[in-house]
């Protein structure tokens, strides 16, 4: 049976535009489910509130009207913001406002100190975190000296070292070069799949969500689509209405069906292409 990590009830969000009277919806009566262990991302051009949705998901925002529930709390009741962010941690776009230690196992080592944990559980912790992200062996180095996609995974195996059951990723790729950018997704799915934790994934890399168990996306503050990646990615002419691109070999097919060549529209890599074009008569 499936258990809910995270449950949006009817959540809206508004604020003050700053220097302006009128007030903005960021969020407009989103409800959605996320399971344990589920792989979910969340597209949506700028703007489209999907970073704001994030937020909510470990109480840095609270909703305006609707509720959010965090691993069965509610995330507008104070005492338990403490208990919901041990369970949903959160890694940014930028790693170098995330790292706040000169040598790579003291950042990592950082979040479990300020909960209190043992010193050999925190020695564990530390070993163990940066052991999954495949950073043990820069665990005496600086980390300003290091790579954007190795300081994302610092940033990750920090998070990892509170033993957070589900973790949020905002545009944790949007600074990276496409090097980094691999290291790190290639570290997003194996926490995933090895490990078991809920991850959301908030991206507009379009070949990141093609690895996802389930798309949502978002624009002006609504979900409008949700689906398997390739429920999501054959809707082609929806997703470029929405200012959003689908992955290169989906589009290819795309075209390549307009010029009236038999093909399925929801091929995701290029692996499928190839197979698909070699059977082609």
């Amino acid at each position: 049976m499936k258990t809910k990590m995270i449950e949006c009830r009817d959540v809206v969000y508004k604020y003050e535009e700053h220097g302006e009277e009128k007030v903005k919806i960021a969020v407009n009566h989103v409800s959605l489910e996320i399971n344990r262990g589920e792989f979910v991302v969340v597209l949506g051009r700028n703007g489209s509130g999907k970073s704001t949705l994030a937020k909510h998901l470990n109480a840095l925002l609270i909703p305006t009207e609707g509720k959010v529930y965090v691993n069965d709390l509610d995330t507008s009741v104070a005492e338990d913001i403490w208990s919901i962010r041990n369970a949903a941690g959160m890694v940014f776009q930028n790693p170098d406002n995330q790292i706040v230690a000169t040598i790579v196992e003291e950042d990592v080592a950082f979040g479990p100190e300020n909960l209190g944990v043992d010193p050999t559980e925190i020695r564990n912790r530390v070993d163990d975190s940066l052991k999954r992200v495949n950073m043990y062996e820069y665990r005496k180095h600086a980390p300003h000296l290091l790579s954007g996609g190795q300081k994302q995974r610092i940033a990750i195996a920090g998070v990892l070292a509170m033993m957070p059951k589900c973790i949020i990723f905002d545009e944790p790729t949007a600074m990276l070069d496409p090097s980094g950018r691999r290291e790190v997704v290639r570290t997003i799915k194996e926490l995933n799949k090895k490990y078991g934790i809920t991850i959301i994934l908030i991206t507009h890399y379009m070949e990141e969500a093609v690895e996802a168990d389930r798309i949502i996306v978002m624009d002006s503050g609504k979900v409008i689509e949700e689906g398997s990646p390739r429920e999501i990615f054959s809707k082609v002419e929806t997703m470029k209405k929405t200012g959003l691109d689908v992955p290169q070999v989906t589009e290819l097919a795309y075209e390549l069906q307009k010029e009236g060549i038999h093909i399925n529209s929801d091929i995701l890599t290029i692996d499928e292409m190839v197979n698909v074009l070699c059977q082609l008569k």
